[in-house]
């Protein structure tokens, strides 16, 4: 798969940390996507880790920071997808819903929900979002590479 290089931005910090976190993702959903059906689900590593629960915990992560922790909301907890597919819907359906928020909100805004102590601002969790999508987008291409041989991001 061909490799896509990060954009170089010289835009203002929204900007910048919105477009970084939208490369990782679809990275991630680059690196995911076309591998052989079987080996979706399928762990090369010991800790089990796979390209669908990889798609599921993020999906999850920007849920529950910012849906729940920053903007208050209710959040029902998703079974783990079944396949790559759904995974991958799952993943951009929630990313969709987390961009209409921040998009909505100033950078200073701080967590309303209950459960953030102490309490962080909106900049906080974006920044934490980021590392963590590229962490685990990282993550993919290791498996991606161990499953097929393919290479890139």
């Amino acid at each position: 798969m061909p490799d896509h290089k990060p954009p170089r931005l010289c835009g203002d910090e929204r900007s910048t940390l919105r477009e970084l976190l939208q490369f990782q993702r679809e990275s991630l959903v680059r690196t995911a996507s076309g591998v052989d059906p079987d080996a979706d689900v399928r762990s090369p590593v010991q800790s089990g880790t796979s390209l669908v629960w990889l798609l599921d915990h993020l999906a999850a992560a920007e849920s529950i920071w910012v849906e729940r922790r920053f903007a208050g909301r209710r959040f029902d907890a998703q079974p783990t997808s079944r396949t790559l597919e759904l995974a991958i819907e799952r993943y951009r359906a929630t990313w969709t819903r987390v961009d209409h928020v921040v998009g909505a909100s100033r950078l200073d805004d701080v967590c309303r929900g209950d459960d953030t102590v102490p309490p962080v601002n909106l900049r906080w969790v974006l920044a934490h979002l980021l590392e963590e999508t590229a962490r685990h987008a990282g993550h993919a291409d290791i498996l991606r590479e161990l499953i097929d041989g393919a290479t890139g991001r």
